[in-house]
């Protein structure tokens, strides 16, 4: 059975390769730049993509958006990463935008959780 494929973009290259580490059960790819976020897409084919919501030259709004045209793309669920709400507020909220989210600083169980949840275990 093939892994299932995890894209992250966010513009903090940092948080990516820990999560890329934090991950092994998973194949994930990165995008630490906004403006190639939908070309990454296109190629990689994830199962899921987290996308950090503020970023510099494109916001994650606009990333989502863009994903959404893309017809092969438009099914995969998009999960924002955002340091703008709190976890506490994150649990009494259930989406951004009309995406779900998960609130910074993020742990692996969170992602792990999320990802079962989309894409069963």
């Amino acid at each position: 059975m093939s892994k299932k494929r995890v894209l992250l973009i966010d513009d903090e290259s940092g948080f990516t390769n820990i999560m890329r580490l934090s991950l092994p059960a998973y194949e994930v790819g990165v995008e630490n730049n906004p403006l190639h976020a939908v070309e990454t897409a296109r190629k990689f084919k994830p199962d899921i993509v987290f996308l950090d919501v503020i970023m510099p030259d494109i916001d994650g709004g606009t990333v989502a958006a863009q994903l959404k045209e893309v017809p092969e793309l438009s099914k995969v669920p998009v999960i924002f990463l955002t340091a703008i709400v709190s976890g506490a507020e994150a649990k009494s909220k259930q989406a951004i935008g009309g995406y779900e989210f998960l609130a910074k600083p993020v742990g692996r169980d969170q992602i792990i959780d999320c990802i079962k949840k989309h894409l069963g275990p």
